[in-house]
Parts: C-alpha cells; structure tokens; sequence
C-alpha cells in the first residue's frame, strides 16, 4: 500500500447518524466552533495549559490514526506509513500537507521529517479567535504530527513548529525529530506532550479495538449461521404437526446422534437436514448430501468413501470421499433406502468404526462427520422384507423425525406460499409479485400429492403466467384449480355423457372467472370463437 492511494470514500463509511473510519466514529465540527473553543479554553485555563490540551488532544488523534493505518493495510514501506499520516491530514480537511523532507534510519532509530501545512485551520481558527501573535499556533498539527510518528516507530518523536500563518507566514511548517537527534533543544517543548500515557492509551485502545473487531466477527459469522439456518425452514410453523417437528429438530442438533428423516417425497427432509446442521456445533463446516438412490453401487462407493489411482477402469487419478471432505461437519445421506445389501455393510462399518477406506486401498482413515439420512420408505417393512438391515436401521435411527405429508398439515400451506412468493419476487427479478386473496382457497383446497416441491413448482409456474406481477386462480396449475370442486366417490358417481361432463367443466371456469369469457377461453385452451359456439350449442350455460 502507498500513502497516494488512500481515497476518503474508501477509508469513511457515511451512515445515517455516524460517520466510521474502519470501527472509529468521526464526528464534523464547524470551524468557528472550534475557534471559540480555544478561545475559552485560554479565558478558563490560560495559555500554556490551553496549549498543553490541544497537543495532547492532536497526539492521541495522530496516535489512534496511525494505529488504524498499521491496522487495516500492509504498507510498502515505513516511510509510506509515514507519508499516509500527512495523507489523512489532508483527507480530513485539516490542511494540505507536504513532505518537503523524510530521513528515516530504522536501524539506527533515527528519524528526521519536515512538514509544511498550506491554508492550516487550526492557524485560521486561532486567527479567528485572537489578533496575529508572535509564536506559531498550530499546537494540534504539532501534536497530530509527533503521535503519528511516534506510533510509526515505537519511540519518541516531537514536531515544532518555526513558521505560522498565525504569526503572519505565508504558510505553516514543522520539523520532525526522535527524541535524541533533539537533544536539549526540545526540553521546553517536552511538558506539553506527556507522550508515555497516551502512548500507552493508545495502544490498550487498539488491542480492545481488534478484540472487539474479532468478537463482532464471530457473531457475524454465527448470526449468519442461524440466518441460514431460519431461511432453510423460514416459514411461520402454524401446524401443531410441524411444530413438534421443529421443536425436536432444535433439542437434537447440538448433539451428534444420528438423525433419520422419513416422510413422502417432496415433505422438505433434505430442508430439515440443514436447518438441524445450521443450529449444531457443527455450522461452521460443510453440509454434503448424496443421493443414494441415483447412484449405482460401484460408483457410490466411490463417491462416500473416495478410491484410489487405477482401482478401477476410469480412476485415473486419487479422488477424496464425500465422508472426507465433510469432516468435522455433516453429511446427508438421501434416499438411504435404496442402497444395497453390500453397501449397507460398508456403511455399518463406517458408522461403527468412525473411518472409512478408499476403494482400492487398504489403509482405513479416520472421520469425524456426523450422518443424517433420510428415506421415504418404511424401513421397517423393508426389514421384514429383508430388503435393508437391521442393525444398520437402528445406527442410523438413533433419533427418528417424521415429517407429515403437507394435506396433514394444511395451516403451514400459505405461509409456505408466501415465502416461495417472496422468494421468486427475488429470482424472477419480479419485485411487485404477491398472490391475489382469490388464489388462497384454491391453494388450501388442493391435497398437493407432491407436497412442497410441487407446491413450489405451482407457485413458480403461477409467478411466470401472472401479469403484473399479481398471482391470480387462474394462473395456477388446472390441477389445483379444479381441486375444490365436489367429486362425487367412485362408487356414488353417476354416469353421465361427454356433454355433460364438457357443460359442467366450462360451467365451473366460467363462475371462476366471473363470466369472463376472454379469461375463462384462456384457461380451457380454446379459442373466444370455439367457447362461443359451445355456449351457444348448450343453452344452460349461458345462465353461468
């Protein structure tokens, strides 16, 4: 980092209310202001403390600027940390500073800097308060100058300055030495600075600072966490079912028991396997799922355990297992019902064991993972069957969640709405998208075999169709759409003809629309003319 690449707009960040330097707030002060505030420090202190106050007061701000500079960027050089104080002076309006002269000799400890200040405000404040005097006035810019410095090299250097504009010069200027290059010449000067105590100061603040920097990251990091964790099941639980659901979700996740998720395809179980992942120990690691049931067994076992070079045709090279590349976090195993006898055997080992061994290897590594699997099969039965193990079945079921079919659970149908709603307003760029009060019965009334993901699947489709960003009935899935309408059992279900069925179909989209025959065409796929021809061909609807 050089000292000319510093902007204001990237070092200052403007809110409503405050004004930040990377964890400092800043605050704006009129000039005038501070005019007056040294001339009442001079009526109430005197000269000499009134003097001692604004040095002390410019050490502490250069010292804290330079702590901020040595924390957030890596400089080039000690010389372009150096610079960047006189940099910050003009950032901040003080005065524009330039280095006429910079010899610094770390080794050696020795340090010399001179400095000259065009259109000082301290200079014109003190020029606003007081009549031009005989001695320099800018005691701030002294005392900015020295704690910048000093802080810069971890020892005492002091600024004085020789020429002032309060004193009639064109422009300000300072010299800059350590402590010892002064020699006694600075003696006079040194009751003004009591540099150790705000060095000190200094320092203790700084160290605060980046603890207090590194606590805000954590719990940034954790809110996010839990962010995460929220949106993956973000939806009001208005359901007693799914409430329970969550609730045990909550007690189980701290600890690393084993969790099995059932319930029907589409119910959210790989949803709850993140939010439980989100709210563990173990959040800060990954979450990997494996759909067990879209694999092959050979090319399974590869992808939970990993193989190595040449175990078989196509291993060209050493792969690392989805149980390793998880560790210390969780892995998701979808669908477990469908592995097969060998690999339930693998997995029983895995589970038992705590490690793994690549295929085509004979060495077993260790992993620290915790599982959570899911199936929408009955295991029990399948146990019965003989179809899955059951001792595996009790590994993986230490604790077991079911997650009840969404036609169970019909309080949760519009909050779900709502929130794939939102989350398509965002996707589709659609910022205006909500559903129309007239959709919401249709939504309730369908059973939704498909249960969340096709509801997902209704809303988006719905999202695409509506106009003006307004999701209507219509717009919805004829599935749902006709859901609501009385179907009599199979066996209490009258024979009728094809007319009729036509006639009672076009009669219910037609009460639907509210006799918009435009919207009601639209929706049966036929054209204005072909809905035309069949009203008047079957005069009772023509009543609809």
């Amino acid at each position: 980092m050089r000292a000319e690449d510093l902007k204001l707009e990237e070092l200052v960040h403007f809110a409503d209310g405050a004004i930040v330097l990377h964890g400092r707030r800043l605050v704006l002060h009129a000039l005038h202001s501070f005019a007056q505030f040294r001339k009442d420090l001079f009526a109430m202190v005197g000269p000499v403390q009134a003097r001692r106050i604004l040095t002390r007061f410019g050490y502490f701000w250069g010292n804290a600027d330079a702590a901020a500079m040595t924390r957030i960027f890596k400089w080039e050089s000690l010389a372009e940390r150096l610079k960047a104080g006189a940099r910050l002076l003009a950032l901040q309006g003080v005065a524009k500073t330039y280095i006429r002269a910079l010899d610094v000799d770390e080794a050696a400890g020795r340090f010399q800097m001179e400095l000259a200040w065009h259109d000082s405000t301290e200079s014109e404040e003190h020029l606003i308060a007081f009549e031009r005097g005989e001695r320099p006035a800018c005691w701030m810019l002294c005392g900015y100058a020295s704690g910048y410095a000093s802080f810069c090299l971890g020892k005492d250097v002091h600024f004085i300055e020789d020429r002032c504009r309060a004193k009639g010069d064109r422009i300000c200027t300072a010299l800059g030495k350590d402590l010892e290059s002064w020699g006694e010449e600075i003696k006079p000067h040194l009751p003004y600075y009591q540099a150790c105590d705000i060095q000190q100061t200094i320092l203790k603040l700084t160290r605060e600072l980046k603890q207090k920097n590194l606590e805000l990251e954590r719990n940034r990091s954790r809110l996010d966490r839990l962010e995460q964790a929220v949106k993956a099941c973000a939806v009001e639980a208005r359901s007693e079912a799914f409430r329970r659901v969550l609730e045990l979700s909550d007690r189980v996740a701290p600890y690393d028991s084993s969790v099995l998720i059932t319930g029907e395809s589409g119910v959210g179980k790989e949803v709850l396997a993140r939010h439980i992942h989100g709210a563990s120990p173990r959040a800060d690691r990954p979450l990997l799922a494996v759909n067990c049931g879209a694999l092959p067994e050979t090319l399974l076992e590869s992808e939970l355990f990993g193989h190595k070079a040449g175990a078989f045709t196509g291993a060209v090279h050493d792969r690392i297992g989805i149980f390793e590349q998880a560790q210390k976090g969780t892995i998701f195993l979808d669908e477990v019902g469908d592995i097969s006898h060998a690999m339930q055997v693998k997995l029983l080992r895995v589970l038992q064991a705590r490690e793994i061994m690549r295929v085509g290897e004979s060495r077993p590594r260790k992993i620290d993972v915790r599982v959570i699997c899911a199936t929408n099969q009955n295991l029990a039965q399948a146990i019965r069957e003989g179809r899955f193990r059951e001792d595996l079945y009790y590994r993986l079921r230490v604790i077991e969640i079911a997650i009840p079919p969404l036609r169970e659970r019909k309080e949760d149908i519009l909050p779900l709405a709502r929130l794939f709603v939102a989350q398509f307003a965002k996707r589709l760029k659609m910022p205006g998208l909500r559903l129309d009060a007239t959709a919401l019965d249709y939504l309730q009334a369908y059973p939704w075999p498909g249960n969340i993901r096709e509801l997902e699947n209704a809303i988006e489709r719905a999202a695409v169709l509506s106009r003006d960003g307004v999701i209507l009935p219509e717009c919805l899935p004829p599935t749902v759409l006709h859901a609501g309408s009385e179907r009599p059992a199979a066996g209490d279900r009258p024979a009728r003809t094809l007319d009729q069925v036509e006639r009672d179909h076009i009669r219910a989209i037609l009460a639907l629309t509210g006799g918009n025959r435009t919207r009601a065409a639209q929706i049966l796929g036929i054209s204005n003319a072909t809905l035309w021809r069949r009203l008047r061909d079957q005069p009772a609807l023509t009543g609809a």
